[in-house]
């Protein structure tokens, strides 16, 4: 941008008062639409160098926009007398100018193309009901449409010039020029955009207006309260059953929103196929818990009341077994074969889910106009600009550009972010070994206090407080308040804004995944599974003996995990998503109430509302993610996540339509092809569920041990049954130690030895004492290992097959699409190239000088088309 000379006084830009009209979108002329607004204080009670700084650089940025042919207005606060509004606008050559360098697609021809019947089609009556209002919310027209070119304005479909841009287009190039104008020019170095004005408060806010307000029609002449209707038909609590009106949320907000909200609704649609068979897996579960064989052997008082187990600590006590009864009944309503089934139809939903989201992506992608949206139609970021001093050759134009940073300094910032995430990844991975000391300390004092009350002042829950459970609950709930502190905690320069985005998703991603899925891949993988035995136990830094799980396995306590992390994540989102922006804005509202008798304008009103983060839907789509994660790396364990996940969408869609649409301002409207880097997340997760769930399945649950002995050692030759059955299951799993032995290890001196029994069980599978190699694995064992190696192997290659044929089989892009795409192709070369083939026809002389033949100009113009 060109120096500009700055006018003489102290202000270039035409005061008015407002005109009384609180819906008004329009200079004080009523002609002119306002583009963006612009909000400052009065400096009177600053200090003079600072004054004079602010008001210097606010001035030349608005004589810059003025030289660039935005028209400016201001008028003064009706509540406030320090503020100051400016309202920007921008003519029909500007908004012409800036459409094609921002490549903007505009319509060319309405679409000729008759939809095919699709079989859908017939059914639809069924969806009529959850459509938002067909007379409110109108289907809209389908165009043809091309990258706008100012020199070819006749072959666009110009209806109108008022409406031919529409708002969301305006609000997005005009926040373009004001990101790059310049606010002072001092030599070579150039200081420019409006986000540094605002870092430096010599503007308070910029934002575009919202159209009317959220629930009241807006009286304006020929406007369409878009805010209105989407409130009323999308956002307001009634509409909560309605499909959303996602080409009337790409209109009013942007395509970025729009893609949003767009595979959040379609994840939801897709979790209701999962919820239903999750539930029906959980009820399965739940009715046949009475029934268990194993599990009526740790409740039956002749079996599990006569098993003893040996201490779990080095001061703790002994116990029967029948004290977890309740534990391995709660355990089989996950812990059965329906879980299996469940987490085998899982890993094909979540391919079925991504291919399916594929295609409704490009469909979007089609009728949004973002199908060529490609980095070099994406212009870098004002950040990004200001720091380029540094001159490098373009290795695919070849021609010298500005870049940030040299080679040497590109190494450096990579080495210093990697290293930032590894520290955090460290802090988060000392964080549970710290819970894991709290669990076995704990673990000790539990067995102590509650193995020396009977509780019978809490008959009604006895039986549910158990060492473990009561470990395993308080330890979740203090994982959670950990990963929320550094959540909290873990809060800068790559080329584009999309390219920020990426590299800054996959920096908190990585954050994120240890620091929600660490504390259950450790239940789930690493705890019990290196316990030694009684007689040589292992030790957790030399100190605290390595915990173990309930006799009935580790699963329970992933199940409690998952429960309340994504529980109480669930409410803490909506906590912050809700309550803080309804009350900051109540707080807004209090503390200028003094004036609240007064008629607000439009720009007064918004500006009372919530500035919209700088990282728009980063977190969102953040949320999401870590949700799909639980949803399918540890479905295996709890079936009852896609239940919890669906009813937390549900209400994330509306809470989500609602914060914006009430209590934010309106966003700067931005353009997006995809869900960026989320998508490549998503399909990594995806894999990793497969292999995730079959070692769920094959190590922390108990299914393998139980099927093995079922097939092999309840018969001959290992058992004494004449049929497979699972009767002595529990004696079979759980190994015999000799209670003299314990004198051997003197760390074991604390345990008070009985004198009625001299032998105690444990989880494991070893010879037992007096054998030639007593406390060794057994054949047992080795068959349970060779079992779960063999079932991790088939089950992943059966579910990565499949997942390979649906992908292969389902195209990314429909049929029809494609259609359109080589249609609008074929139209753009036609009508936008068409002009200049006749202009050149025209001219074309043969070499005499004379006129050509009909026939050689017909001859010519066939070639050149042929040439374009």
């Amino acid at each position: 941008f060109p120096a500009v000379d700055l006018p003489d006084g102290p202000c270039f830009c035409p005061q008015v008062e407002f005109n009384g009209n609180p819906d008004s979108l329009y200079f004080s002329d009523g002609v002119r639409r306002i583009d963006f607004i612009l909000v400052y204080e009065d400096e009177d009670k600053k200090d003079f160098e600072k004054r004079h700084t602010i008001q210097r650089r606010r001035e030349y940025f608005e004589a810059s926009l003025m030289k660039m042919g935005i028209e400016l207005e201001a008028t003064p606060s009706v509540l406030d007398e320090k503020l100051t509004f400016v309202k920007v606008h921008m003519p029909w050559d500007v908004l012409c100018t800036y459409a094609e360098v921002l490549h903007i697609k505009l319509p060319i021809q309405p679409n000729d193309l008759s939809s095919r019947p699709s079989a859908w089609r017939y059914v639809s009556w069924v969806t009529k009901p959850f459509n938002p209002s067909e007379g409110r919310i109108g289907k809209e027209a389908e165009f043809f449409t091309a990258a706008f070119e100012k020199d070819r304005l006749d072959n666009f479909f110009v209806k109108d010039k008022d409406t031919f841009f529409t708002q969301a287009m305006r609000s997005r190039m005009a926040f373009y020029i004001l990101s790059r104008a310049p606010y002072e020019i001092r030599g070579s170095i150039k200081k420019f955009g409006i986000n540094k004005l605002l870092d430096g408060g010599v503007y308070r806010a910029a934002y575009p207006l919202h159209d009317s307000r959220f629930n009241v029609q807006s009286a304006e002449k020929g406007c369409n309260s878009e805010r209105f209707l989407l409130y009323e038909e999308w956002a307001h609590p009634k509409s909560f059953y309605k499909m959303q009106p996602l080409d009337l949320i790409r209109k009013y907000y942007g395509e970025k929103i729009g893609i949003y909200f767009a595979w959040l609704g379609f994840y939801t649609v897709m979790l209701m196929l999962a919820a239903i068979v999750g539930l029906g897996c959980f009820i399965y579960g739940f009715k046949t818990q009475e029934t268990s064989t194993w599990s009526k052997e740790v409740c039956d008082p002749e079996i599990g009341g006569k098993i003893v187990m040996c201490p779990q600590c080095d001061t703790c006590k002994y116990w029967t077994l029948n004290s977890t009864c309740n534990t391995s009944k709660k355990l089989c309503i996950f812990d059965n074969f329906g879980t299996l089934v469940f987490a085998v139809f899982m890993s094909v939903w979540v391919t079925l889910f991504l291919e399916f989201w594929k295609r409704y992506q490009a469909e979007l992608e089609y009728q949004w106009d973002t199908v060529e949206f490609l980095e070099q139609e994406e212009p870098p970021r004002p950040e990004y600009e200001a720091k380029c001093i540094y001159e490098r050759n373009n290795p695919v134009t070849g021609v010298k550009e500005k870049v940030p940073y040299t080679a040497c300094g590109r190494c450096f910032r990579i080495s210093l972010g990697i290293g930032t995430v590894l520290f955090w990844i460290m802090l988060i991975l000392a964080s549970i070994v710290a819970i894991t000391v709290y669990r076995l300390v704990v673990f000790i004092t539990f067995s102590a206090k509650l193995r020396n009350h009977n509780l019978m002042d809490f008959e009604p829950i006895r039986e549910y407080v158990t060492p473990q459970m009561a470990t395993s609950v308080t330890a979740s709930i203090i994982s959670f308040v950990v990963i929320m502190i550094l959540n909290m905690l873990y809060e800068k320069l790559p080329r584009t804004k999309t390219d920020y985005e990426n590299s800054l998703t996959l920096k908190m991603f990585l954050f994120q995944f240890v620091n929600y899925y660490s504390s259950c891949f450790y239940i789930a993988f690493f705890k019990g599974k290196a316990v030694g035995y009684p007689g040589d136990p292992v030790y957790l830094l030399g100190k605290y003996r390595n915990e173990e799980c309930d006799p009935g396995g580790c699963l329970i306590e992933l199940t409690t995990q998952l429960a309340i992390i994504m529980g109480g994540k669930a409410i803490w989102n909506n906590i912050q998503e809700v309550l803080m922006p309804w009350v900051k804005n109540l707080i807004f509202r209090y503390c200028t109430r003094s004036g609240s008798e007064k008629v607000k304008p439009r720009w007064e009103q918004d500006y009372q509302l919530q500035a919209c983060s700088k990282l728009g839907l980063f977190y969102e789509y953040l949320e999401m993610v870590i949700q799909f994660g639980f949803v399918t790396l540890f479905v295996a364990s709890f079936p009852l996540a896609p239940v919890l996940a669906l009813i937390n969408n549900l209400c994330e869609i509306r809470v989500d339509a609602w914060k914006f649409t009430t209590q934010f301002r309106r966003i700067v409207p931005e353009k997006a092809q995809d869900i960026g880097a989320w998508q490549p997340i998503l399909q990594g997760v995806a894999i990793l569920a497969v292999a995730s769930n079959a070692m769920i399945i094959a190590f922390t649950s108990d299914m393998i041990p139980r099927l093995v002995y079922y097939w092999s050692f309840s018969v001959y030759p290992y058992g004494e049954h004449a049929n497979n059955t699972m009767e002595g299951y529990i004696n079979s799993s759980l190994s015999i130690f000799n209670i003299s032995d314990f004198k051997r290890n003197p760390r074991n001196t604390n345990i008070l030895l009985p004198y009625n029994f001299t032998t105690c069980r444990y989880r494991d599978f070893r010879y037992p004492p007096g054998h030639p190699r007593e406390y060794e694995q057994n054949a047992y064992y080795w068959h349970v290992i060779a079992a779960k190696m063999a079932f991790i192997i088939v089950v992943e290659h059966i579910v990565y097959f499949t997942k390979f044929i649906l992908s292969y089989v389902i195209p990314d892009v429909p049929y029809k699409v494609k259609e359109q795409m080589k249609r609008e192709k074929y139209l753009t070369q036609v009508i936008l190239h068409e002009t200049n083939l006749k202009l050149v026809t025209r001219r074309l002389k043969p070499a005499g000088g004379d006129d050509i033949t009909s026939a050689d100009a017909e001859m010519t113009k066939e070639e050149m088309e042929l040439d374009v």
